[in-house]
């Protein structure tokens, strides 16, 4: 529950630090007052988008700050999970907004991201206000009402797998389809693509192994010229270098018995012999065997014409990207030519995980239709009470295709009447009726979800007198069940109900205009409810007539 609210610097409020109650409070205020800034300054800690402008005229931050009794909500698994510093007692949540435009959350002195806050503010305070009860239009809402009172969440999960299995197999079968359409369309030139590719023999490496024999071919006079000189430096017979090293090293051999130092330099020239004398025969077999073939230099020419021009075509560097776009041409090309199959292969694995759906969205189906029955029964009790005694509520279930959360289609239906038909709610019930469904339904959900705070933005709109006190016990009756339920009133009957009673009111100061409020005395309540019976000239009947209303209060 909420157990305290801080805020400075926040429109009209230049500072505001109250303590909530447990139970069932009410919020009361002339129009303008500042209650709307308030729940503005609620939903900035809920996660609502934070406005700069939303500063107090004149300050460089505002602060919002919350502290919550989470004790009795089991909520240990959030903090656990976000790795957060827990106090489930006095769990913290602050909002800070600079006029610079930076905006900062915290839970627990720990800075998140406003997802976070937003994740957090979800679980702990619901806030109902007047256009709230334009969901009842929505059917999603509906449906998220059948859903939470069916307690369906495991089943709405293992539906929600085999959902996303078989929303994959439809779009790959889609996709697989309009490829092969595509693909046939461009069958031709597939083809044609293929041959190109294929008319060219290359395998990786050739590129590189016929741009180096070309190279060869082309300077084929540089090279043979190089090689015959070569040759006969080596082993001309004016100046045989293989000849003189040799008589070198024997020179040097005859004389290692007698000076010692020459029998290194002799082995040192007997080696070199020996590798120059190989040298000298390879460069000869080589010269021997090269030889300028100009058709087979024209041949590399236009095999290497042939390679660049695909790969200037294709947008590649190297043969081995041409052989992968080869590769992918006649896997499209193959899914052509198989595309029956693959498509009766995807359509069976589609047939099959479409069942699987259909059977988990059947027990789906079955705990909505339970679910349903329940709140039918539990709306007639709560409505007749509330001043519409021939109500007629019924939740209608039919079937529409397969989606995220199922294949039922619900709508609420009603009637106020028995004479008239039952038609969708929003079609038929009038703003005082709409507003008491929204309330029974607010009633029901909270019994199941649990949330700590629930907070009432004038949901008394279009009604009066004994079926705006039948409201307000309920909200009562919803503020005693572990809960808190905060009601923003202009009823006098409801606000007489209210364990604790707090007033929004503005005063005009040096500074401006600026919003305050204050939790009543005793003595004050009566004054106010007195004042909301008969308006700003209080009468003493009036205050009679609020000292009745809340006897049943001021007694305890």
């Amino acid at each position: 529950m909420l157990k305290h609210l801080y805020i400075r610097n926040f429109t009209l409020i230049d500072e505001l630090d109250i303590k909530f109650n447990p139970g069932f409070s009410v919020i009361t205020g002339e129009t303008g007052a500042g209650k709307s800034i308030i729940l503005g300054a609620i939903g900035l800690l809920l996660g609502n988008r934070a406005d700069i402008k939303q500063i107090r005229l004149g300050r460089e931050k505002c602060i919002i700050e919350a502290h919550f009794d989470l004790s009795k909500y089991n909520m240990d698994a959030f903090f656990n999970h976000n790795d957060i510093e827990k106090d489930m007692e006095d769990t913290i949540i602050r909002r800070e907004l600079t006029a610079s435009g930076k905006s900062r959350a915290f839970i627990n002195d720990t800075p998140v991201q406003l997802a976070l806050m937003r994740e957090l503010g979800e679980q702990l305070v619901d806030v109902h206000s007047q256009h709230q009860n334009l969901l009842l239009q929505k059917e999603d809402f509906q449906l998220s009402v059948v859903d939470i009172i069916g307690k369906d969440k495991q089943a709405i999960e293992n539906y929600r797998k085999e959902y996303i299995k078989y929303h994959q197999l439809v779009k790959q079968a889609e996709d697989t389809k309009n490829e092969i359409e595509k693909n046939k369309k461009n069958e031709e030139f597939l083809r044609f693509q293929l041959k190109e590719i294929d008319n060219v023999k290359m395998e990786v490496g050739d590129q590189e192994k016929l741009e180096k024999e070309y190279e060869r071919l082309a300077h084929a006079e540089e090279i043979k010229s190089a090689l015959y000189e070569t040759n006969n430096l080596l082993t001309e017979e004016d100046n045989n270098v293989v000849e003189n090293v040799k008589q070198a090293a024997m020179q040097l051999q005859n004389i290692k018995e007698v000076y010692a130092d020459c029998k290194e330099l002799s082995q040192r020239l007997e080696s070199s012999y020996i590798e120059l004398k190989d040298i000298a025969s390879e460069v000869n077999n080589i010269m021997d065997s090269f030889e300028f073939d100009p058709q087979r230099q024209e041949e590399i020419n236009t095999t290497l014409d042939s390679i660049y021009a695909l790969e200037q075509k294709f947008h590649v560097s190297s043969i081995a990207e041409l052989i992968q776009i080869k590769k992918q041409i006649a896997m499209q090309i193959d899914h052509i030519d198989n595309s029956d199959d693959v498509l009766r292969e995807l359509e069976k694995k589609t047939k099959a995980q479409e069942t699987i759906c259909r059977n988990k969205a059947a027990v789906l189906s079955g705990i909505r239709t339970t679910a349903a029955r329940k709140i039918e029964i539990e709306m007639s009790k709560r409505l007749i009470p509330l001043g519409i005694p021939n109500v007629h509520f019924q939740i209608q279930i039919t079937t529409k295709q397969l989606s995220d959360n199922g294949c039922d289609k619900i709508s609420f239906l009603f009637s106020a009447n028995k004479s008239t038909p039952m038609r969708p709610i929003s079609q038929v019930a009038s703003g005082g009726e709409i507003a008491r469904v929204m309330l029974s339904l607010k009633a029901m959900i909270s019994g199941a979800v649990k949330l700590p705070t629930i907070i009432f933005d004038e949901i008394d709109t279009g009604v009066s007198g004994k079926i705006a006190e039948k409201m307000a016990q309920i909200m009562q009756e919803m503020g005693n069940n572990h809960r808190q339920v905060i009601s923003i009133t202009h009823l006098p009957q409801i606000a007489a109900l209210g364990s604790s009673h707090y007033k929004v009111f503005k005063e005009e100061t040096a500074e401006g205009t600026v919003s305050y409020m204050k939790l009543l005395t005793d003595e004050e309540r009566i004054r106010e409810i007195a004042q909301m019976l008969s308006g700003s000239n209080i009468t003493q009947a009036a205050m009679q007539n609020a000292r009745e209303l809340l006897k049943p209060i001021l007694k305890n």
